[in-house]
């Protein structure tokens, strides 16, 4: 599972059972850090999630700080710990990849974790 972390909302993608492909899932509106976490967590668990990987911001300041605190409650609830990678670019990416596709502008968040995802299948 991978997250794209906003202070309003969540990018959720998965990928499949080989690790080839990322795919977009869902936009999670933002609560609080812990029950942010348990509502992922659940979600990861039910999907059968086994990697936790979350975009970071290279700007650090108040959004790294988020996205790790995000990050680190979610592996904790699922024993996981969490792999960052860097998300330059992902929001914009997703938004040009949601305009060739003539798809709805509100799944950004959800196309953004998948860039993210793709980022790490990649590394591997």
């Amino acid at each position: 599972m991978a997250l794209d972390v906003g202070t309003a909302k969540i990018g959720v993608a998965f990928t499949d059972a080989g690790r080839r492909m990322a795919f977009p899932d869902r936009t999670v509106l933002r609560q609080s850090v812990a029950r942010d976490a348990v509502a992922l967590a659940k979600l990861a668990k039910d999907r059968g999630a086994t990697a936790l990987v979350v975009g970071l911001p290279d700007a650090g300041g108040r959004m790294e700080r988020l996205a790790r605190q995000v990050g680190d409650a979610v592996g904790r609830e699922l024993d996981l710990a969490a792999d960052y990678v860097d998300e330059g670019y992902t929001s914009a990416e997703a938004r040009a990849r949601i305009e060739a596709a003539g798809l709805r502008r509100d799944t950004v968040d959800a196309h953004a974790a998948a860039v993210i995802l793709e980022a790490w299948l990649v590394r591997g």
